[in-house]
């Protein structure tokens, strides 16, 4: 199981100092050894793709992914001309995390509708993987997009696409168009017995390599008695699942009833423990959402990078 961290907004630095603060972070990952880096598109915060296109010049081994970008507030032809920069600023380094976000962003922040996400999602990446295939005419035509547009960014190159699945339908759309998975809310039950087997089967019926399935998976390093206020924080702080019923869908497939639930937390033998249970229920990919604990920014600080550098030191066990 590959090892890399996932960053949300951050509230601790000043507004000006968030993207060079992430360039400092992404490094910083880099020379710790992580495999990884994921920038979630948070509503209103640095754009995502903005920001990785600046993090593939200033890094030089990490992999960077989009945790995720909605399309509905992106043609796939724009996403894709992006997309394809945004590969070539990475040196090839870039995943394209894509999803189809949730009822309360798409229409109740934005704006747009939200019906059918599934088949959106379909149509949407017969386009973009028709955009990825080369310089040329992008010629695709479903009962979303009428598509007839010149592509010409770069020659042919690598792009791994990484879905948001959750429910039956994505997964299957996942393994057959995709190369795998990147999740939230997921356990290890939920992985191991609903999420692994369905996308793994569909990929190999579609005869393409196994699937990358990336689990988001909140991390905090710290005594074993303050696990229980460590899980209620984690949901707290990253967002309850009945705020989406995707999620609520998806936990009925594990023994998690909130993102706390799939939370590592305790010494360091729980946090390892519980990461070896994500590795063997499937997990290729961990991408750890650190939690940092503590009553102000020093405190939390110390124990944000005492959680990094306890993660960075156990990769090769898992």
């Amino acid at each position: 199981m590959r090892i890399g961290l996932m960053v949300g907004s951050d509230k601790e630095r000043a507004r000006a100092d968030r993207l060079s603060g992430l360039i400092s972070d992404a490094r910083a990952a880099e020379d710790a050894g992580f495999t990884s880096f994921w920038i979630p598109q948070v509503p209103g915060y640095l754009d995502a793709m903005t920001a990785i296109a600046l993090l593939g010049q200033a890094t030089e081994r990490l992999e960077i992914g989009s945790a995720v970008i909605p399309i509905q507030t992106r043609h796939p032809i724009a996403l894709a001309q992006q997309a394809l920069t945004t590969q070539l600023a990475c040196g090839g380094r870039f995943a394209l995390g894509l999803g189809t976000s949730h009822h309360w962003i798409v229409e109740d922040q934005l704006g747009l509708t939200y019906e059918r996400p599934a088949r959106l999602m379909r149509n949407y990446l017969a386009v973009l993987n028709a955009a990825f295939t080369g310089p040329g005419t992008v010629d695709a035509e479903n009962d979303s997009y009428r598509v007839h547009s010149p592509i010409d960014v770069a020659e042919p190159m690598p792009m791994p696409i990484l879905m948001a699945a959750l429910g039956p339908t994505m997964l299957r759309i996942a393994g057959e168009q995709t190369s795998g998975t990147i999740l939230w809310m997921a356990d290890e039950r939920a992985i191991g017995h609903y999420v692994a087997p369905r996308i793994t089967a569909t990929a190999a019926n579609a005869g393409r390599p196994a699937p990358r399935i990336v689990a988001g998976v909140p991390v905090a390093l710290c005594s074993n008695a303050e696990v229980d206020d460590a899980r209620t924080y984690a949901s707290d702080v990253l967002g309850h699942a009945d705020f989406s019923p995707n999620y609520l869908r998806l936990l009925e497939h594990g023994n998690a009833t909130d993102v706390g639930d799939t939370m590592a937390a305790g010494d360091e033998q729980a946090v390892l423990t519980r990461l070896r249970s994500y590795r063997d229920a499937g997990v290729t990919d961990l991408a750890a959402r650190v939690v940092p604990l503590g009553a102000n920014s020093t405190a939390r600080t110390a124990s944000r990078l005492r959680t990094q550098e306890f993660l960075a030191s156990v990769s090769r066990d898992l």
